[in-house]
């Protein structure tokens, strides 16, 4: 394919990217950026970003259940870290710490779980409670990627440095799904998240090594 072809694909798919897309892209975007400099700010962004793709994923178009599942998720973590964060514990805000062997096998526990709790959702519960749902035709990965992200979410909102490890492993998976429900703004969003999630991962870590040194 030429460089015309290529500029003209991607004029298209931008005219045919919804607004309310763009937002959450924009307001996505300045979330990660701001979760990597260690900012609180990242919250109020990712709260206006959840309820957009909450509503985009759920569109007939989408059909993307256990990911708005997970933006309303998103949400209350959103609202959660952001109280988190911002309240001090015995005067000094909550530090960034590693999480140990113990925390590991939680961690593992909660995607595993999450995982299968959300595909059956997906594929069994909802289709007999709502009449008008339709069976997402990639609940698999749809359950995989909610339930990794559900629990790099709340890491995130411990300040745990491995919150960018699990985030990057929904994000990797999410990539080609997006692409394959005809979101190719949004995927690429989320590679920019996975790059950037990358450098948030290296950055908590020297942040956490410097807290280390001095106490």
């Amino acid at each position: 394919m030429g460089a015309e072809k290529l500029i003209s694909l991607f004029l298209n798919q931008a005219k045919e990217t919804s607004f309310l897309e763009w937002a959450g892209i924009v307001t996505g975007v300045a979330e990660v950026l701001l979760a990597r400099a260690n900012k609180v700010l990242l919250y109020p962004a990712g709260i206006i970003s959840t309820l957009i793709y909450t509503y985009l994923f759920i569109r007939p178009s989408t059909k993307l259940y256990a990911d708005a599942i997970l933006n309303m998720y998103y949400f209350v973590m959103s609202v959660y870290g952001w109280i988190l964060w911002t309240r001090k514990i015995q005067g000094t805000p909550l530090a960034i710490t590693r999480a140990n062997k113990k925390a590991w096998g939680t961690i593992i526990l909660f995607c595993i779980g999450g995982w299968a709790a959300l595909y059956l959702m997906l594929t069994s519960l909802f289709p007999m409670l709502f009449s008008w749902y339709t069976v997402s035709d990639m609940a698999a990965l749809d359950a995989f990627i909610s339930a990794t992200a559900w629990v790099g979410m709340w890491l995130l909102a411990r300040r745990k440095v491995e919150n960018w490890l699990l985030l990057n492993l929904s994000n990797i998976v999410a990539i080609p799904v997006y692409f394959y429900k005809g979101m190719p703004f949004t995927a690429g969003l989320t590679l920019f998240l996975f790059i950037v999630a990358i450098f948030g991962y290296l950055e908590w870590e020297r942040q956490f090594k410097q807290q280390e040194s001095i106490a």
